[in-house]
């Protein structure tokens, strides 16, 4: 199902890439639907998405942010940890529908949600099986104020690892190798993306952002990426991005 909707999202893309607006407009606010459905947080970037298919056309996109608003403020106030990502989305939204002092109203509540989250350090889970690059992420971390970090040298123990901890109620960041001995990383984010769609994968690859298994990875789901060789800043970037965009 999510290979389905993967291949739905890039032939959205491809419509809006050649103008084709109404085409990728209809595909989006298919998936968006979907997706609320499921209250999965992705159907805000397909309604944002469609919005954009909305202004290409010449037309009014108020009432998609209107939705899209809504539909994160929904998400926000169920008061778990979606709720930092999900009210500043909303905050935005709302903006862009012209709602100003709804807009300003929800800023101040996310503003609340934020400063709490700064504070926390998830777990993190390093996957990958060179020990030499496990060492080196591992020593980053420490550095970075990180001390409940987790190894698994391949998949099978990752996915085993990780599991786990979803099902302990944890909500780890995954920094995930693409190429390991026994499971590829793409087929080890799919599966954890399938028990927790919202999980924290930041990827980790020697490969560029458009090789077609990280092209693929980044599509399912994940939230940053670092390409080989990397230094304590691009960890902590893509740290902070992952953190910035929780949705879990």
């Amino acid at each position: 199902m999510l290979d389905q909707d993967l291949e739905k999202f890039d032939l959205a893309c491809t419509y809006m890439k050649n103008d084709q607006n109404v085409s990728a407009y209809n595909i989006l606010m298919t998936l968006a639907q979907k997706e609320m459905k499921k209250e999965n947080l992705k159907a805000g970037v397909y309604l944002l998405l469609a919005s954009e298919c909305k202004v290409k056309q010449g037309k009014d996109s108020k009432e998609e942010f209107d939705l899209a608003a809504k539909y994160y403020l929904r998400i926000a106030k169920k008061n778990d940890v979606n709720s930092p990502y999900a009210y500043q989305c909303a905050a935005k939204c709302f903006l862009k529908s012209g709602q100003v002092e709804e807009a300003m109203k929800i800023s101040e509540q996310s503003k609340k949600y934020v400063s709490k989250v700064v504070e926390e350090k998830r777990p993190i889970v390093v996957v990958d099986d060179s020990p030499a690059i496990t060492l080196r992420l591992s020593s980053y971390l420490e550095q970075l104020g990180y001390d409940d970090v987790k190894t698994a040298k391949d998949g099978k123990s990752a996915l085993d690892l990780i599991t786990k901890l979803i099902n302990d109620s944890q909500n780890p960041v995954v920094l995930l190798d693409m190429e390991m001995p026994d499971i590829k990383g793409d087929a080890v984010a799919k599966k954890l993306l399938e028990k927790k769609p919202d999980l924290s994968i930041i990827l980790i690859t020697a490969n560029e952002k458009s090789y077609p298994g990280v092209k693929k990875t980044i599509g399912l789901g994940s939230t940053a990426f670092i390409q080989k060789p990397f230094t304590i800043n691009d960890l902590k970037n893509a740290l902070d991005v992952t953190e910035n965009n929780r949705i879990s």
